[in-house]
């Protein structure tokens, strides 16, 4: 059986995007670090519209932790692999970077792009084999592609997965394994509430901000055989909010 796998699907845009892809019929890992009565109530949701899912916590961050759930994951799921994964676990620790702490800025950095290295690095391996395919989807943002004050470390992070999309992209291409990276501007989720959506909209020229379920449309459209010949892509959700 062919899984999706979602890293930070316990809220936000990880939890729409869960969501989505089991209203679509897949099987969904919903990957979390500590908050698991929200990664419950996920499954919840998707158990009672009569789809499968499977909680699996850990730090993406935490190589060890990771390897060792995906170890277990694997065993207990000897005819099974991820087909579809997506690289949505981050964090925001925002500040002007004269400020910033060595902690935040390792901790955003660590989550973003150590996460994508140890969890897709892993699967790959599952993939790839007699070309049984493959998506791999990479939440950046609009940070990463113009860069906001206040958030060095955060587009950095995002900046560097952009750039590790594009050149994964063409190392796995031959296999059938397709890598792409959604770039979401603002969207009102928890990652988000902080802001002054008043003030900041009248930037967009949508007027308003995003919802999780449209960045979760446009991430299973990729996981989709639709999406075949796409790849290597950074696709923009803004609103017309462009760098």
């Amino acid at each position: 059986m062919k899984y999706a796998f979602v890293t930070g699907g316990s809220r936000g845009i990880g939890r729409a995007v869960a969501l989505k892809l089991a209203a679509q019929g897949w099987p969904v890992i919903i990957n979390y670090r500590s908050n698991h009565e929200a990664a419950q109530t996920v499954m919840d949701e998707i158990t009672a519209m009569g789809g499968k899912a499977e909680l699996l916590p850990f730090d993406v961050a935490d190589a060890a932790c990771a390897d060792a759930a995906l170890e277990q994951w694997e065993q207990q799921h000897p005819d099974d692999y991820v087909a579809v994964l997506v690289n949505n676990a981050g964090i925001r620790r925002d500040g002007m970077m004269f400020m910033m702490g060595d902690d935040d800025w390792h901790r955003v950095i660590d989550t973003t792009l150590d996460g994508f290295f140890y969890i897709t690095r892993r699967l790959l391996k599952h993939m790839m084999p007699r070309r049984r395919g493959g998506r791999i989807i990479n939440m950046t943002s609009l940070s990463g592609l113009k860069g906001l004050p206040g958030q060095t470390n955060y587009s950095a992070a995002k900046a560097a997965l952009i750039g590790a999309t594009k050149a994964l992209a063409q190392e796995v291409a031959a296999r059938g394994v397709t890598v792409n990276a959604v770039a979401p501007g603002f969207i009102a989720t928890d990652m988000t509430s902080d802001l002054n959506e008043a003030e900041l909209a009248k930037m967009i020229p949508a007027g308003r901000f995003g919802k999780p379920e449209e960045v979760a449309a446009l991430v299973a459209f990729l996981a989709s055989d639709e999406a075949a010949y796409i790849t290597g892509q950074a696709i923009s959700i803004n609103g017309g909010l462009y760098t």
